[in-house]
Formats: C-alpha cells, sequence, structure tokens
C-alpha cells in the first residue's frame, strides 16, 4: 500500500473507518482457506461457537452491529 493510500485512510471518520473495516473483512470471508489461524485463536473461536449454540438469541449478525456502531460514531 502506498503512503498516499495510508494517509487517506488515517483521515477517514470512524464511521467510514468501520465500514473499511467491514468490507476488508467481508473480503477476507471469502477466502477463509486462505487465513491461518494459530491453536489459541481457533479455541477461542470454538469457544464463542459453543456459546452461541447455547444461546442463539445472544449476538446478532455482523450488519446489524456494524450499523449499531456506525450510528454511534
Amino acid at each position: 500500500m502506498g503512503e498516499a493510500a495510508r494517509k487517506d485512510i488515517l483521515n477517514l471518520s470512524i464511521a467510514e473507518c468501520i465500514e473499511l473495516i467491514g468490507d476488508l473483512w467481508d473480503s477476507l470471508a471469502e477466502s477463509p482457506e486462505a487465513v491461518v489461524l494459530t491453536e489459541a485463536q481457533k479455541a477461542e473461536l470454538d469457544r464463542r461457537l459453543e456459546a452461541y449454540r447455547k444461546d442463539l438469541t445472544a449476538g446478532a449478525p455482523w450488519p446489524v452491529v456494524r450499523n449499531r456502531i456506525a450510528r454511534h460514531a
């Protein structure tokens, strides 16, 4: 990434940064096999998945969370 692009990113508003983070995360989700996780990260994801399965109403989908955060930024 060029220095100009970095400066542009650093000048984004909080809401724009959150949107960019969401876009980046979504792009990673398109190729999950390319994301290498440590054993600790895998264990944490397993723990969170188990917690979700115990109470399906406890969480919210990413678009809902992202919009909630963006509204308060």
